[in-house]
């Protein structure tokens, strides 16, 4: 079948989500393909696996970041020691 434009083309085709450019399927193909095609697109998509793992230490910048510093006795020693 030739390849029709979009003038060419019924308002129902012009409105399908997908259509069949090959073949000739009968109407239990094309209902399997649907829901398929519906199970995929309803599916939320898959963390990264980036996102899995959580951030490296390296790559944190809230590290470089320095601590509030509170005045008071002894203020000066608290700023230097590790959290």
């Amino acid at each position: 079948m030739a390849e029709q434009t979009p003038d060419e083309q019924t308002p129902e085709q012009r409105r399908a989500l997908f259509r069949v450019v090959r073949g000739d399927p009968d109407d239990a193909e094309l209902a399997a393909l649907t829901a398929v095609l519906a199970a995929a697109a309803s599916t939320p998509p898959a963390p990264a696996a980036e996102d899995a793992r959580g951030r490296s230490v390296w790559v944190d910048r809230a590290a470089a970041l320095r601590p509030p510093l509170h005045p008071g006795p002894g203020a000066w020693r608290a700023s230097t020691l590790p959290r």
